[in-house]
């Protein structure tokens, strides 16, 4: 990874657990901060589609061959609709990076899971399948998971991606254009 290096971001809209469909936005990034294109599907809330719609946006998608590293925001997209990054790395040939602003509470999770879901050890199952790592950058920690690529990379992928606060550019505007759409207007911090 270089700089110029084009990374796609995606990051769910804000949703009600009543909707049954949650807007999936991509945002592609030049680094450090150049808009390329924004991609959208949608994702069933808490549904298990989601690394199928995401893979289908990534392969579908003109900037598919360009793109160094594949940047969501967590391991699941409309509430517990678990993205399974083993198979969207598989399916697009590309590394795939999970990242958080705070470390994942796995025990909160499996207790949600438990009473939530009939399949709750599957979702769970692929949720644990990386160790969650901390990285530190110029401002401040992230946690992630990676596939197809390594520690190092994925460092240097958040270095070059992270122009201001902690998530990396196309994360961060990924976020702010999917509460546009549901909202009307971004609101928060991405």
């Amino acid at each position: 990874m270089k700089a110029k290096s084009r990374f796609l971001g995606i990051d769910d809209a804000p949703f009600r657990f009543s909707d049954e469909r949650v807007p999936i936005v991509g945002v592609v990034v030049q680094a450090p901060s150049y808009i390329e294109g924004v991609l959208t599907t949608l994702a069933e809330v808490d549904g298990h589609d989601a690394t199928e719609r995401i893979a289908a946006m990534v392969r579908r998608s003109r900037y598919h061959a360009g793109l160094a590293a594949i940047l969501i925001d967590g391991t699941a997209v409309g509430g517990f609709n678990v993205v399974d990054i083993d198979a969207v790395h598989e399916a697009v040939d590309r590394p795939v990076v999970t990242v958080t602003r705070k470390k994942p509470n796995m025990n909160a999770i499996e207790t949600a899971l438990r009473r939530r879901f009939d399949d709750w050890e599957e979702r769970l199952a692929i949720i644990r399948r990386h160790e969650i790592g901390s990285i530190r950058t110029a401002r401040g920690t992230v946690w992630v998971t990676h596939v197809g690529t390594t520690e190092a990379e994925v460092e240097k992928a958040l270095s070059l991606t992270t122009v201001r606060g902690v998530l990396p550019e196309p994360l961060r505007v990924a976020h702010l254009i999917a509460a546009g759409i549901v909202r009307g207007e971004s609101r928060g911090r991405a």
